[in-house]
This record gives C-alpha cells, structure tokens and sequence, in this order.
C-alpha cells in the first residue's frame, strides 16, 4: 500500500522501536522505586522528558508527559477554567479546532463559561484582529491550534501570543500536526501552553506531551501521586515516553516541502483547473495537500485507487455525507468541498509512490 494519511497517524520509526525495547523486556521497574531498576526506569523518563524539551525549545521541568494530545489539551482548557475561573469565565478558541478542543471547549459552556468561536478566511487562517477584538476583560485563555489537520494553514501564532499578553491572557497551541514538521519553539511562538501526540511523529499511539510555561500552575485533569511535578497522576508509561522522546530526536522532514510541491505540480500539469487547492497556498504544513477534485465525489476518488490510503474532505452523519466543518468553516462551496482528497506525505513517501499515484489518477478520473 502506498500510504499518504500521515496526519492521521505515523508509523513508528524502527529507531523508536529499538530504542523501547530494553524498557519491555528488561528495565520494567516503576520509576518512583528506589531499587535499581526503578532508577533505570526514571533516568530513561528524565532523559525522554530532555529530548521533548529540546525539540520544543522548553526546560524539562516545563514537559509532562500524558496519554496523547487530547489529554493534553482537556489538560489544559479545562485546567486553565477551573483555576482561573475568579478571574473569568471567557475562552476564545476557533471554529476549525481538533474535537478535542471543540468539546473541551462545548462541556464548559454547559458550566457557564463564555466560548467564542472565531472565523477563519477562505485559506482556514484566523484573522489576528479578530482575536483582538474578542478580548475581553473575562478573557482567561485562547487556544488557538497551530496547523490545521485537514487542509495545513499555518496560524500566526506569535501575533496571536503578543496581543493575548498584552492583556495577560494565557494561550495555549494544539500543536499535535506541527511538531516535527516546522519548528514548534515555544518562546518563538510565545505560547504558554503547548500540545504533543506521540503518534504524529512516529511514535506509538497512546503517549504524548505538554509544555507548561514555567511559574504557571493549573488544577491537574488526573489526580493521584506526585508523578510529573505533581501535574499529572499516574505511574509513568516508561516504554513510550522513551518512544516519544527517541522520536523528537530522530526528527528530520527536510524532503517533504519539495515532494508535496511535486505532487500539486503533477495534479495541476494533468487535470488543469479541474484541480484546487484547499487551505493557504504557502504558509502550509510542508506535508500537506488538500485536494478538490472540481465535480467529482472525494470519496469515489478514493474509492477508485487501488491500495492508497488517503483521507477525504467529507463526513458521513446519519447516512447522508456532508463536507467537513472545515472546509465549510471556509466557506467553500459545498459541491468542492465534497469533491475534497487529502493527501499527507511523510518520512517514507517516496518519487516513486507519488508517480505511481499519478498513473492511477490519471487512468481513472476523465473529467468532461
């Protein structure tokens, strides 16, 4: 199979995987013992929680490590609602978050809180005057991801953080799309929060990270023992921890913008302007290309490839398929959005596989 659904998930690096290894079958003690394999375990885990911060640009002691990025981000929003709730009870996120945000974000409203839900432009960009002028004087918190899962707009983030403390609100980044494939530098993007799933950069499924600004403190979501500076309970998983800090460094996507480039070249040079180009035609994750086939069903697209795996730009609710909420948070045409491919390459996509994903295309799609 070609596989082109790496925002989906990743698979796991051999590196990760040998470098987890010794933790399955050998070094298996609880970190928080004091005999030898317990000290192993805890070394291990301060050494991954080092090789987080470094990708990051963070202090070790400003990464805990979670369950993956939905922990992280119900961590945060509702954490940072909880603590700061005398302070106010306004949140401003956007309309094209991960779920995981979405519905944070949903449950707080039925506890009272004020949840403004900004637009974005026909590229899925958040306008920074918007936010401005969202700000208010309850304002506690705005999340705002960093790229977009669907179409790969690139947020201005930076923009966004200077306004926000300006007015000392706190802000927070779903950053799970965009670690390792830009740079994700916490003080350059001058967030206070920032979220990690393991599984997008060729770790396991099942562990990821956040970055918490040193000196802020926030209710934890899991209560327990004092594991991770007391922020989140739980017997650390060793095992993947080691995977996710093997794969922060092991990172390197230099190939992707130019293959990805490759890609929308050979649709355009083939189908003309039956093709367009879903999300920002440049600040754009380098791995990703939405796709929609003018006048045709994204799904049938898909449908007729043989062994591609690709994701499409529609939903299937009740039996009746609808455009994504992003692409219609974009205001597109629903009969675009519909015909809507997303392709995301990765570390093994190769020449080859985007040629032989072209010949296929090419053979099945005849447009009037």
């Amino acid at each position: 199979m070609i596989y082109l659904d790496y925002n989906a998930t990743t698979p796991i690096d051999k590196r990760v995987t040998k470098a987890m290894e010794p933790y399955i079958y050998d070094i298996y003690g609880n970190p928080s013992s004091s005999h030898e394999l317990g000290k192993k375990a805890a070394k291990a885990v301060k050494k991954a929680r080092s090789q987080v911060a470094k990708l990051l640009g963070a202090n070790s002691e400003e990464i805990i490590f979670t369950s993956g990025g939905s922990e992280s981000n119900n961590t945060v929003i509702k954490g940072v609602a909880e603590t700061y709730q005398d302070q106010g009870n306004h949140i401003i996120t956007s309309q094209i978050e991960h779920p995981a945000v979405i519905n944070a974000c949903k449950y707080l409203e039925k506890k009272g809180f004020q949840i403004t839900y900004l637009p974005v432009d026909k590229y899925g960009m958040v306008d920074v005057e918007d936010v401005r002028k969202a700000i208010t004087d309850k304002t506690i918190l705005i999340t705002i991801m960093h790229a977009n899962n669907e179409v790969g707009t690139i947020q201005p983030l930076k923009e966004i953080s200077e306004i926000a403390h300006k007015n000392e609100v706190l802000v927070h980044t779903d950053a799970a799309q965009s670690v390792g494939k830009i740079p994700t530098k916490v003080n350059e993007l001058g967030v206070d929060f920032l979220s990690v799933a393991g599984h997008k950069l060729y770790a396991p499924k099942g562990i990821g990270a956040l970055y918490i600004r040193e000196g802020i403190e926030i209710e934890p979501l899991i209560h327990g023992g004092g594991q991770e500076f007391g922020k989140r309970a739980g017997t650390e998983n060793v095992i993947f921890a080691v995977g996710l800090g093997e794969a922060c460094e092991v990172v390197n996507n230099n190939k992707l913008r130019k293959l990805t480039d490759y890609f929308y070249d050979s649709l355009v040079n083939e189908f003309k302007d039956s093709i367009i180009l879903n999300g920002h035609p440049e600040k754009r994750l380098p791995n990703t290309l939405n796709v929609s086939f003018k006048g045709m069903d994204g799904l049938e697209v898909l449908n007729q490839l043989d062994d591609i795996a690709a994701s499409t730009g529609s939903a299937c609710h009740s039996g009746k398929k609808e455009p994504s909420r992003i692409l219609k948070a974009m205001d597109i045409d629903n009969q675009i959005a519909m015909g809507a491919v997303r392709f995301s390459l990765g570390r093994y996509t190769t020449k080859e596989d985007i040629d032989k994903v072209m010949e296929q295309l090419t053979n099945c799609i005849k447009f009037d």
